[in-house]
């Protein structure tokens, strides 16, 4: 199961939303910037994310983005499925789909598994949590991710 650039770069998006949490909205062409993608590509991320209620958006020329709930109320899967769907690694582990091999699949046991496994972690990570391991670890490289980091 990889978790494609839509997934990576949007959740890159929410943490760097989260970490200037309280000092008002975000353009899309800084935080664009920022993660280093198109702002036309940041845009459609942040269409799902807004119909996923994890960012808001505020009209105006002072507008932007803002997280739609506190980072600790965020949940990471919540993130990811909104930008990628489901993360069953196969059709099969997709709740309520139905095969006509089900009876005889011993192969959808494992897949449904690996999602439920997938499942459990990034539905017990919040936002917060992300953004606690990363003041602890400063674990990313970006300066000013950093200086915000140590504030």
């Amino acid at each position: 199961m990889r978790i494609s650039t839509k997934g990576r770069y949007g959740l890159k998006a929410v943490l760097e939303l989260g970490r200037r949490e309280g000092q008002g909205p975000v353009s899309v062409r800084e935080l664009a910037g920022c993660i280093d993608i198109s702002a036309t590509y940041l845009e459609q991320l942040f269409k799902k994310l807004r119909q996923a209620d994890v960012v808001s958006s505020i009209r105006g020329a002072q507008g932007g983005y803002v997280l739609a709930h506190q980072p600790d109320e965020i949940i990471i899967g919540t993130v990811i499925r909104a930008l990628e769907g489901s993360m069953a690694p196969a059709a099969c582990a997709v709740e309520g789909f139905s095969c006509r091999n089900a009876d005889s699949c011993v192969e959808s046991f494992l897949y449904k598994e690996i999602r439920k496994s997938i499942d459990r972690v990034i539905d017990n990570v919040t936002l917060g949590d992300m953004l606690r391991q990363e003041r602890e670890e400063c674990l990313t490289e970006r300066t000013p991710a950093c200086a915000l980091v140590e504030e």
